[in-house]
């Protein structure tokens, strides 16, 4: 149960507390703050007089609203603040007759059934269905649904719909129409807005402990973080990119007339993403996430090329029939990816061209906090937004004996992903990257082993046919490199060998007796 004091007013203080793969992340929403800070009495602060309240305690606030935040959507309120209410009663449920009963995410996905104009005229029925059928995510999905990505966004996603789907309508009078509902309390509805406008917290960027190497020979990359599988974050070897001089909004537009790239469902020219992003406001923005931009625009490729750590690359014995592996990325402040392993057990390197980006990292064997997998790994369910994390479960990681690994990587540095982490990212500006995944002699075995997993073909991403893709690897690394495999698989084994085997002090002590044997 959320309050908007408690969130907003309440003093800065420190406590002890997944699309590159086809995993499918299923997004929940959850408390965003402890249930103690919502029983708080302090006074009671509705959203449009924060402006003024921030001037006045500035330094005090948890969080701070971006300063282009708009009032929240209609008035309303965290459903906290309906304790404190001299009127105690929730509009939100008179005008939903027995449909009160129902909670707010069951509802919004009742309503996301209808059509445009359906929801148009259930908004007259009552105040309530006014501001469901006004909620911003159900408008963004008939926008996709009936134009792709062939749309200008106008500042919202109902005068966009309207504006593409009737023309004829003065959309303009759509943005005034926006009333504000007295006495409206939800907890889902409000945690839309807040985690559309809040900033970043000083304190979720402070933690930077990942290793920084520059200028590190290959030898000692695999040696140091490769084979360990360890995350490390690298300077200097995107020295000499032309894509550092020239990829801007200006360059790629021009570079690119008429080609359109991957935005999440859809696919869009760059000058209509830029106004999208240029516009956006909500929760989670659309990204750029374009896995065949070389082949669309083969001048990109000549941009940049593999760090000199990353040019083992064995899935290209595949030819064509590789799987996804390259992405260029661009998304506006805010946008990003949710926690996530990267495809089909492969690492990966990330290298920021513009902008920069907040990652935090977790080892295979730490389920980051607020992420449920199922069971055969298929499915993720984790917070509906990268903010609504950090709000909800950065701060418990502080106490944990496995802290991630966070960084905020740079225009000009590379981050290494290791096989089988975890990790979130988020843009802290406008933001162009390039990234990709790579087979490496140290990780082919452990690919492999992911490739004929029995439900490969819900698990194997970037491919046309996930179910053959092990066997077709596996008979181009046999004939390209004859013998590498059972090289490889000879080698883990006696690795494993020697970590089993018990040192001078292991075989000399009796454990059972406390006491030494001597067997030698």
């Amino acid at each position: 149960m959320l309050r908007f004091r408690a969130l907003l007013a309440s003093p800065s203080r420190k406590r002890k507390k997944n699309p590159k793969t086809r995993r499918k992340t299923r997004a929940t929403r959850s408390d965003a703050v402890p249930r103690k800070q919502c029983d708080d009495a302090d006074e009671l602060m509705q959203p449009h007089q924060l402006e003024e309240e921030e001037e006045e305690e500035d330094g005090e606030l948890g969080f701070r609203l971006k300063s282009s935040a708009r009032s929240s959507a209609h008035g309303v309120q965290p459903l906290g603040n309906l304790f404190l209410s001299p009127n105690a009663a929730n509009s939100r449920n008179t005008g939903l007759g027995t449909l009160q009963n129902l909670t707010d995410e069951l509802l919004l996905e009742i309503l996301g059934l209808l059509s445009g104009t359906q929801l148009g005229v259930l908004a007259t029925v009552s105040k309530s269905f006014y501001v469901f059928c006004n909620h911003e995510p159900l408008w963004r999905n008939l926008v996709l649904e009936a134009l792709g990505g062939d749309f200008s966004f106008n500042g919202s996603w109902k005068s966009t719909y309207v504006a593409g789907c009737h023309p004829s309508f003065d959309v303009g009078t759509v943005g005034d129409l926006c009333l504000e509902i007295r006495d409206f309390y939800s907890d889902y509805i409000f945690q839309s807005w807040l985690c559309a406008n809040l900033e970043m917290k000083p304190e979720w960027l402070e933690r930077d402990n990942i290793v920084r190497k520059r200028g590190i020979s290959v030898e000692e990359f695999v040696r140091s973080f490769e084979e360990p599988n360890k995350p490390v974050l690298l300077e200097g070897c995107m020295d000499g990119w032309l894509a550092l001089e020239k990829w801007n909004r200006d360059y790629l537009v021009k570079t690119c007339p008429g080609v359109r790239f991957s935005v999440g469902p859809v696919e869009m020219r760059l000058e209509d993403y830029f106004r999208y992003s240029d516009q956006t406001k909500e929760e989670r923005p659309l990204y750029l996430f374009d896995p065949k931009f070389g082949e669309k625009v083969p001048v990109l490729g000549l941009d940049y090329e593999v760090p000199i750590y990353f040019r083992e690359d064995l899935f290209s014995v595949l030819g064509n029939e590789r799987p996804d592996y390259r992405w260029i990325i661009i998304g506006p402040s805010g946008s990003g990816s949710s926690f996530h392993i990267d495809p089909n057990s492969t690492s990966a390197w990330n290298a920021v061209i513009m902008g920069s980006k907040k990652w935090v990292l977790f080892p295979p064997d730490v389920i980051p906090p607020g992420v449920h997998p199922s069971p055969d790994g298929a499915d993720v369910a984790c917070p509906v937004s990268i903010i609504e994390w950090f709000m909800n479960f950065y701060g418990a990681t502080k106490s944990w004996e496995k802290k991630p690994v966070e960084c905020i990587c740079k225009a000009g540095e590379v981050i290494f992903v290791p096989s089988g982490w975890w990790h979130l990212v988020i843009n802290l500006e406008e933001s162009i990257a390039i990234t990709q995944n790579y087979v490496s002699s140290r990780n082919l075995l452990s690919v492999l082993e992911f490739l004929k997993k029995p439900n490969a073909s819900t698990l194997v991403s970037g491919t046309s046919d996930p179910v053959n893709l092990h066997n077709k690897f596996k008979n181009a690394i046999e004939a390209k490199f004859p013998g590498k495999i059972n090289q490889l698989m000879l080698e883990a084994e006696e690795k494993a060998a020697l970590q089993k085997k018990p040192s001078f002090w292991d075989s000399a002590t009796d454990s059972k007796a406390g006491a030494f044997k001597f067997s030698f």
